[in-house]
């Protein structure tokens, strides 16, 4: 089951899809008038599998528009967590020690990424600093978190990074990860099942009709639980509406890409879909 953000016209609301039927959440009860009330509830899958009886059919595709799906909640992000990610950000940098010392360290990196507002959905732009000229995309798999701290679903990420900020000086990450555009969610949120997750991760990017860069990984690949990252995230904060958590990259485009305007980024995450974004 997914869980939709959409804009018609009577404004934003939360659809169902069950198997490729639609239903109207939110026209089906308050609980579900929108992700931050959803995300406050004591069990926010739970309320959902005992509404299905009662829910509306979705209205008509053509008259629907998919948004990011989230209104209040921050986005955070994990750092390091791959293999491939440590020796990137360690060739990147002149102080590598840094990215191998978090790499073993029992504590995760973590840091805030984006405000809502600066977030955008599928097919919506993503954008490159003008005062970096070493850009990536970071496919990530993103963790829905309810305000109780429980894992409720997972949706796709793209953590924008601007490469050459981040290398000059690892005090300058907040500069290189947090600007306006830098951060991309969606399609939708695929409810947690209670099973294990090991999914595999493709990213293409598409520059005028070719193909120049693809990669997979797996979230197998990552040396941390997605439990042990939540966790961390809800040691000392509380995050009212619920959060979402980036949980790192596996997949790096090599030291001579860079992003250029009008590229195409693609990410798509088995189970949960495909995420595609427009570079400016």
């Amino acid at each position: 089951m997914h869980i939709v953000r959409f804009l018609c016209a009577q404004g934003f609301r939360l659809g169902l899809d069950v198997n490729g039927e639609r239903f109207d959440l939110s026209a089906s009860a308050r609980e579900f008038s929108d992700i931050s009330t959803w995300l406050a509830l004591a069990e926010p899958v739970a309320a959902i599998q005992s509404i299905l009886p009662r829910v509306r059919r979705f209205p008509l595709t053509e008259e629907v528009n998919p948004v990011a799906p989230l209104d209040m909640q921050e986005v955070w992000a994990s750092g390091v967590t791959y293999l491939r990610s440590k020796v990137a950000r360690m060739e990147e940098s002149s102080e590598a020690d840094f990215y191998d010392l978090v790499y073993e360290a029992e504590r995760p990196e973590l840091f805030f990424k984006s405000m809502p507002h600066r977030v955008a959905g599928h097919r919506q732009a993503v954008r490159i600093r003008r005062d970096s000229d070493w850009n990536v995309p970071e496919p990530e798999l993103a963790l829905v978190l309810s305000a109780a701290g429980t894992i409720v679903g997972y949706t796709i990420g793209n953590d924008m990074s601007s490469r050459s900020i981040e290398g000059e000086n690892p005090l300058y990450l907040p500069q290189a990860k947090v600007y306006d555009g830098s951060c991309s969610l969606g399609p939708g949120i695929l409810l947690h099942d209670g099973n294990a997750l090991a999914r595999k991760i493709e990213m293409t990017i598409t520059r005028n009709g070719t193909r120049v860069f693809e990669g997979a990984t797996s979230t197998a690949k990552m040396r941390r639980s997605l439990q042990e990252l939540a966790t961390y995230l809800f040691r000392e904060m509380t995050f009212d509406h619920g959060v979402f958590l980036l949980t790192g990259t596996g997949i790096v485009p090599p030291d001579d890409f860079t992003l250029h305007p009008g590229d195409l980024v693609s990410i798509t995450i088995e189970g949960i879909g495909t995420l595609d974004n427009p570079v400016e």
